[in-house]
């Protein structure tokens, strides 16, 4: 964490640690995947006597693996799933029968929602909704910097919902909190449900 703490401060614009060696050292180790590739290997420290059998599938490294295995198989499988929808062109499809009209911050949020719920992904329901309202802000009005902002905060909480089969994060809920798929549709995707539902006057 402190890696990538650092390497988030040397990336900022104004470069407060300079434009040199270190620098780029630092945005190399303190990038997510290496700097938890160092923390994974460090761990391997925390024993005060290293044996062989803490490698085995009855020390801490095979009951670690064997928690943690089926959450990345079923978190891939998630993404999979989510990839081949988005690939499958719903997002196109949904996106272009909502009609900007009169709905001002309402166009970006259900736009998101829609995408998310759609095919799974946040990160893909984001970038496309953020690319589609962009050139029409003018028309909705929302082309002041308060505005603006106020459409990345609609456009964030509607990728927030809602949260289902095709969601890698739906399955990392489910398994990591011990409920099936039952408990996982009542809770997790109800609750994301809710959590968007605006508010009654």
């Amino acid at each position: 964490m402190l890696l990538i703490v650092l390497a988030s401060v040397a990336a900022y614009p104004t470069q407060p640690f300079g434009d040199n060696v270190f620098t780029s050292l630092l945005l190399f180790v303190g990038s997510p995947v290496i700097a938890l590739l160092l923390g994974a290997f460090l761990s391997f420290t925390l024993p005060t006597k290293f044996d062989r059998k803490l490698l085995s599938s009855s020390g801490w490294f095979g009951e670690a693996l064997l928690i943690a295995a089926p959450v990345i198989l079923i978190t891939g499988a998630g993404g999979v799933f989510g990839k081949m929808l988005q690939h499958s062109g719903i997002a196109a499809l949904v996106s272009g029968n909502i009609q900007a009209g009169s709905l001002s911050l309402l166009l970006p949020f259900l736009m998101a929602s829609a995408l998310k719920t759609a095919q799974g992904s946040s990160t893909v329901a984001l970038v496309t909704t953020a690319s589609i309202v962009a050139p029409l802000l003018p028309t909705l009005g929302l082309d002041s910097e308060v505005s603006k902002v106020f459409t990345v905060l609609a456009i964030g909480a509607g990728a927030t919902a809602v949260s289902h089969a095709n969601d890698s994060f739906f399955w990392a809920m489910t398994q990591l909190t011990g409920m099936n798929v039952k408990q996982g549709y009542q809770l997790q995707s109800t609750g994301t449900l809710i959590l968007d539902a605006p508010p009654s006057r």
